[in-house]
């Protein structure tokens, strides 16, 4: 069915500025932008949305979650989380291999896919996981279908460590960025986004603890276990092959001040991303969240997540992701050992980052780029992530001075808890539009029957 949405007068934030204008939307995309109050006129919209006193921006794109499904569902699915995605402003988000089974075939890959397809409320993409022995699988992929490579270069949820120092070498050797005179490659130039702690840094740092502490450690010693040294030593790891092969690197969830100065502006092609629990926590919080802040790597302390913020503004960081990562409270029980790692972060990332906004760490169009036009670039994901006419119609109304209070009745995520439970936010999810589609609606779902499209990549 045609249809046309006006959204008129809203504050536009796109591309590093910010102004009044109206955008109309025809079907699933962007058909017009206009500058100014009340420019566009003349079209017979279906709906017209006064957005004054909104804030307009593109649909956020989360490149890094684990939505558990399948194999993981009594924690979270596709389903719970999409609507969680929505909720938050997210439109798209890509997904990571460590679920059962693992995505590390062709076929796991393809199966995903479709389990998306019947399910996402919001666009979908997928990761292909790297193990130590499935290159030939990773050489079969469809670039235009896969996101990227995602390596566990430390031990995490799901089992997939790769540390074999040929098979590590192998991958950046295959996902190797063209060079004159190449032969291009299957999966040459893919992006490889990795997960950065040595194990065996971690391992001993374990037994030490335990050793002193007994066979659960309190949840405190957890920033100790998986410690400053296992991040430096892991990242530098994968900074040296990406430079050895001039590799595209993806550095996740980046927690420590020493990791940052292992970036250099002298090497684009080497990325660093921060996500949302090591920008709001620190280890000093451990005491009042306990195993609900528990992820991997650990919330560091103030003096790094310090850092961090200051690295979100001069470019070290290039990216805002959420990990989410969901997980019933029986499983977050317990201390260092046998609490799991992760946190619910979906819903909540956009909302929390526009309170940097308020503290002056950020600016409205850092947000924007850093949430939603960087993504779209790193992952050459097509029309998206931007406000441009011929776009597709991804897009999110904020509302400032609506303060809300964070109880669970308002978590959309499966496990039904957040470690920002009780907390007063001062901006408001209004309205997000999905493909040109209101899928969200100031506080509920639209239509629980519409859902969102896999993207595809520009290679």
């Amino acid at each position: 069915m045609h249809t046309r949405t006006l959204i008129s007068n809203a504050t536009i934030v796109n591309e590093g500025r910010s102004f009044i204008g109206s955008v109309l939307i025809e079907d699933d995309h962007i058909e017009t932008i206009a500058e100014g109050y009340n420019k566009i006129s003349g079209f017979a919209a279906d709906t017209v949305i006064n957005a004054s006193g909104c804030i307009l921006l593109p649909g956020v794109i989360d490149e890094h979650v684990h939505l558990r499904d399948p194999g993981l569902t009594h924690k979270a699915d596709i389903t719970t989380e999409s609507r969680a995605a929505a909720a938050g402003g997210i439109t798209t988000f890509l997904d990571m291999p460590n679920t059962l089974p693992q995505t590390t075939s062709l076929k796991a890959f393809q199966e995903k896919l479709a389990l998306m397809e019947q399910k996402s409320h919001v666009n979908y993409g997928c990761f292909f996981g790297a193990t130590q022995d499935n290159l030939e699988e990773m050489l079969r992929l469809d670039r235009r279908k896969v996101c990227g490579i995602k390596l566990f270069m430390g031990a995490s949820t799901g089992n997939m460590l790769v540390d074999n120092d040929l098979a590590l070498d192998a991958i950046f050797e295959q996902t190797s960025m063209p060079q004159t005179g190449d032969k291009q490659k299957k999966v040459h130039g893919l992006p490889v986004m990795v997960h950065c702690e040595d194990s065996e840094i971690i391992a001993r740092n374990m037994t030490a603890c335990k050793e002193k502490y007994g066979c659960d450690p309190d949840i405190r010693f957890h920033s100790e276990i998986r410690s400053e040294e296992a991040c430096l030593s892991s990242t530098r790891r994968a900074i040296a092959l990406a430079k050895k092969h001039h590799t595209r690197l993806h550095v996740a969830h980046v927690s420590t001040a020493s990791e940052l100065k292992l970036f250099s502006k002298d090497t684009p092609y080497i990325t660093a991303e921060a996500c949302v629990p090591h920008l709001l926590f620190t280890n000093e919080d451990y005491h009042q969240l306990g195993a609900r802040i528990k992820c991997n790597p650990s919330i560091k302390t103030i003096a790094d997540r310090t850092a961090l913020r200051k690295a979100l503004t001069d470019g070290t960081i290039s990216i805002i992701g959420t990990d989410h990562a969901p997980h019933t409270l029986q499983e977050k029980s317990g201390g260092a050992a046998k609490a799991v790692s992760g946190m619910p972060m979906l819903q909540f990332s956009l909302v929390s980052m526009l309170e940097l906004v308020d503290e002056r760490i950020l600016s409205l169009e850092r947000v924007v780029e850093l949430m939603c036009h960087a993504p779209a670039r790193l992952f050459n994901i097509e029309n998206r992530g931007y406000l441009r006419e011929g776009f597709k119609a991804d897009l999110v109304l904020v509302r400032p001075q609506s303060p809300w209070t964070l109880t669970p009745n308002r978590i959309e995520s499966r496990c039904n808890w957040s470690p920002l439970e009780g907390h007063t936010f001062r901006w408001r999810i209004e309205k997000t539009f999905c493909n040109g589609f209101l899928i969200y609606n100031k506080g509920a779902l639209t239509d629980e029957n519409f859902r969102g499209l896999a993207v595809t990549y520009d290679r």
